[in-house]
């Protein structure tokens, strides 16, 4: 603060004598005063407090304006040049120069009023002059000079920032019309840009550009009077041809910005701009573009486009157009309540630069950018689409030429497509019919797939496609064409024929079936018209690849709406008829099948279907899966999988029985408790071997429930099979209370087109302990919830447990055998809390299953679970029976 105090008062010093010296004595003293003021402003961190600065702004800018004068002053272009450079270069007795820039470099970066007591000494014109010079007469330079281009650099960016600041204002502007350099300057750029200085092409841009945003009537009318936008089109004509594209782009730009900021003040420089053929110039320009790499010039290129596109909406008429819009239209969709807002389209002509590029190109960069333009103005007004389509036709035109274009155009128009309807909730009816021709003919599969892709979006987005594309005939190609990949699938049967598809074609027959599926999905009209183009057949031969059958499946499940038993016959008949191997084929058939039978009007015909046995001979042909160690090809298959599929199978079961006591008869009568007990007993995790049971003291007793939580715990030290035990025991505990099948202990698996088939995956894959796919129900029931009275559904599954309970005991492991043993028959005990619970269990035939069953513990006094199987066999009788009256 005292430095600036001392500073004030040596400046109030010097304009108490300033007019009584000669102009020398006011010079020197003024430069005398400049070191110590910048090295005031080093040390205050850039903070000035000095309270004449505006005054010491105009004394210095008019100083450096003078020697600028000075030096410029009856000198040739080069000659002038040389002396500016040595003028503004800290080097010398031209150092004062250089103190003198870096003073007002400092001072136009404090404030609005010291800005304009810079812009008052003339320095604006002076400066234009300066950079005139730069930028038309390039220097060579020797290796001393070279040396220097750091300097060089920081003086240009000094002179470059005073520019920015004083052209910025309103002011600077005015007083820069002042000199006769400005048309100059810009006309130079679009007719000198190969043999300018190189080093001064950018800092030329970013001036004039800042010029061009604050450009005032008086500029517009100057620039007007002389010619100078139709000079500049008509130079840069000429080296249109004979610069490089991105060159081109770079001069190119600072004539548009001129026009385009010019046009709110007044629309005269594009007028000129157009009158002399200004698109004509742009269009040739950007298609020269083609072929440049990624970036190249991506600035000033993204420029043009943008400036362009900005443009379209520079009109003084709104444009009127009567449209027809072609019914039917989704129920929002209301034109008439549609109003434009002030960025509508009103200039076609920019516009239509863009739509030629777009059809005379095949450039991956141009295209993109100009379907991004287009994006860009339907963005700003939704009428936008209306206005130039119902005029100039751009995507309706695109469709026909898209498939020439490179992929991520293709994928970047159809997405453009999709938007109309999604984002503008307008059904393009002219436009649909175009795509639809382009997936028929199918010239480029790549192209095929993506409008395809962009019809299946809107198909999901509302039922009123499913009408539309039915009418316009695309489910009858798109059911014609899959006829036609299912006999050719069906020929090949498991072999490889020249004729299968991969890639990309094979990727198509999946999105056609999940067109398909789309379509039909919530349309019972579709699914007859499938039924009646006999593609039933045709459609289940997709089943057996992994990529299709999510999409099939689906087409299957709606046809289940007009014809449960066809498709319960399809479905049955392909779980029977898959190989012992195929259990992921086994598991997605069985989860379709379980949302089906969601529907109570379903169970009959999976009854009549041979549904039950069907599922029951799964378990059969997984006899064995669950040995511990696995044998044979069960090595390569894994134990969650096998695990997976039980699950899925008793679930299969628990759903038809749900809620269906024709169902639950029929199970119960054609005595399949006791088949699924002898296939599930055969899985390989319980012993079969009759070894006799050695009794061992207990000593702890842990709960049914206790085990089962230490089954998902992986770091519990059971044996693989004992928890495969559990698991199944657990499977038919929920059963027994008909909630297996709202069960969810598997993470769901979606494969992908290209992803390599589940069936075909290593099988060191699937050998994992055990599942990462498990997760824990979150729906169980605490050990004090079995105090309670739990309604027993399905008491047949009572049966089942009892008919394993012999099956739990393993040699090597009797203790841990005899805890689960005990812990399964008090769980059994605990079910039976009512006098309705113990009748529903006598009838099922669980007394004479336990006498059956369990003949040994009946038999022998000392046998483990003697004791705690004639409790069960007391409460079901509702009497205490002697030992001898057991045996």
């Amino acid at each position: 603060t005292l430095q600036w105090e001392s500073l004030g008062k040596q400046f109030l010093e010097y304009e108490q004598v300033a007019p009584f010296l000669i102009p020398e004595d006011q010079q020197r003293r003024l430069l005398e005063f400049l070191p110590l003021f910048l090295q005031a402003w080093e040390k205050s961190a850039g903070v000035i407090v000095f309270p004449n600065i505006q005054l010491l702004a105009s004394e210095v800018s008019k100083l450096l304006t003078k020697e600028i004068k000075r030096n410029l002053n009856g000198k040739p272009a080069e000659e002038a040049r040389l002396a500016l450079e040595q003028l503004l270069q800290q080097k010398g007795e031209a150092g004062d120069g250089h103190l003198l820039l870096k003073s007002v470099y400092l001072l136009s970066q404090t404030d609005v009023r010291t800005m304009w007591n810079i812009i008052g000494s003339g320095l604006p014109a002076a400066l234009m002059q300066c950079l005139y010079l730069f930028f038309t007469v390039p220097l060579k330079k020797t290796s001393d000079e070279a040396e220097t281009s750091e300097d060089d650099a920081q003086t240009q960016e000094m002179l470059v920032k005073i520019m920015l600041n004083m052209y910025k204002e309103e002011q600077g502007i005015e007083e820069l019309l002042a000199a006769d350099k400005l048309q100059s300057l810009i006309i130079a750029t679009a007719s000198l840009w190969d043999q300018c200085s190189h080093s001064w092409k950018v800092p030329t841009g970013r001036v004039l550009k800042t010029i061009s945003k604050a450009q005032t009537k008086n500029s517009i009318v100057y620039l007007q009077a002389v010619d100078c936008i139709k000079i500049a089109v008509q130079n840069l004509f000429t080296l249109a041809d004979t610069l490089p594209a991105c060159d081109a782009c770079e001069a190119a730009s600072i004539v548009l910005c001129f026009v385009k900021d010019s046009y709110p003040v007044s629309s005269a420089l594009l007028t000129e701009f157009e009158n002399n053929d200004g698109y004509q110039l742009l269009l040739k320009i950007l298609l020269r573009c083609e072929g440049l790499q990624q970036n190249e010039g991506d600035p000033y290129l993204d420029e043009i486009l943008d400036m362009l596109t900005c443009l379209t909406t520079c009109g003084k008429t709104e444009l009127k157009v009567s449209g027809n819009i072609v019914h039917p239209q989704l129920p929002h969709f209301d034109f008439e309540q549609t109003k434009p807002s002030g960025m509508t389209v009103k200039n076609l002509q920019p516009f239509q630069v863009l739509q030629s590029i777009f059809q005379r190109s095949n450039d991956q960069q141009l295209c993109g950018r100009v379907l991004a333009a287009i994006g860009t103005i339907w963005a700003w007004d939704r009428v936008n689409f209306f206005l130039l389509e119902w005029t100039l036709q751009p995507i309706n035109q695109f469709t026909d030429i898209i498939h020439f274009k490179p992929h991520p155009v293709q994928v970047q128009f159809f997405r453009l497509v999709e938007s109309i309807v999604l984002d503008l909730s307008y059904v393009p009816h002219e436009i649909l019919k175009k795509v639809q021709y382009l997936i028929k003919e199918n010239i480029v599969p790549f192209c095929t797939l993506t409008a395809l892709q962009c019809l299946l979006s809107m198909t999901q987005k509302d039922l009123l496609f499913s009408d539309i594309f039915r009418d316009s005939g695309l489910l009858g190609l798109l059911l014609a064409l899959l006829r036609k990949e299912a006999k050719i699938l069906r020929k090949s049967a498991g072999t490889h024929l020249p004729g299968l598809k991969e890639g990309t074609e094979k990727e198509l027959n999946a999105v056609m079936l999940k067109m398909v599926a789309a379509l039909t999905a919530r349309s019972v009209r579709n699914t007859v018209v499938l039924k009646d183009y006999g593609m039933v057949p045709y459609i289940k031969i997709f089943l057996d690849d992994e990529c299709y059958r999510s999409a099939t499946l689906s087409i299957l499940e709606q046809l289940s709406v007009i014809n449960y038993e066809e498709y319960m016959s399809i479905i049955i008949g392909a779980l029977c008829s898959s190989t012992q191997w195929e259990l992921h084929l086994k598991l997605d058939l069985l989860k379709s099948l379980l949302r089906i039978l969601e529907s109570p009007k379903s169970h009959s015909a999976f009854r009549t279907c041979s549904g039950f046995n069907g599922l029951l001979s799964l378990l059969s042909d997984m006899e064995g899966a669950l040995q511990d160690p696995p044998s044979g090809q069960w090595t390569a298959v894994g134990q969650n999988c096998v695990l997976e599929l039980v699950f899925y199978t008793l679930q299969g079961i628990t759903a038809a029985l749900h809620l269906d006591p024709v169902n639950s008869n029929f199970f119960q009568r054609n005595g399949l408790f006791e088949k699924m007990a002898e296939d599930l007993g055969s899985l390989g995790c319980f012993w079969t071997q009759g070894a006799r049971q050695i009794p061992v003291s207990l000593e702890k007793k842990r709960t049914f429930e206790e085990f089962l939580d230490a089954a998902f715990c992986s770091s519990e030290p059971f044996p693989v099979w004992l928890k495969n035990c559990i698991w199944i025991l657990n499977f038919l505990d929920c059963m027994v209370k008909g909630t297996l099948h709202q069960e969810s202990y598997f993470q769901e698996r979606k494969p992908e087109v290209g992803e390599e088939s589940r069936e075909d995956q290593e099988a060191p894959k699937a050998q994992e302990e055990h599942p990462v796919a498990f997760k824990r129900p979150g729906n169980k029931l605490s050990a004090s919830a079995y105090m309670l009275d739990c309604t027993i559904v399905h008491p047949g599954a009572v049966c089942v447990m009892v008919r394993l309970l012999p099956k739990l005991y393993k040699e090597g492991h009797a203790q841990l055998s005899q805890e689960i043993q005990c812990a399964l028959v008090d769980h059994i005990q605990s079910l039976v809390k009512s006098e309705k619970s113990r009748q529903v269990m006598c009838e099922s035939g669980l007394l004479s299953t336990i006498i059956t069953s369990c003949q040994d513990a009946f038999c022998n006094d000392s046998h483990p679970l003697h004791l705690p199987l004639t409790r069960v066999f007391e409460k079901l009788s509702s009497q205490a029976i002697e030992p001898h009256v057991l045996r």
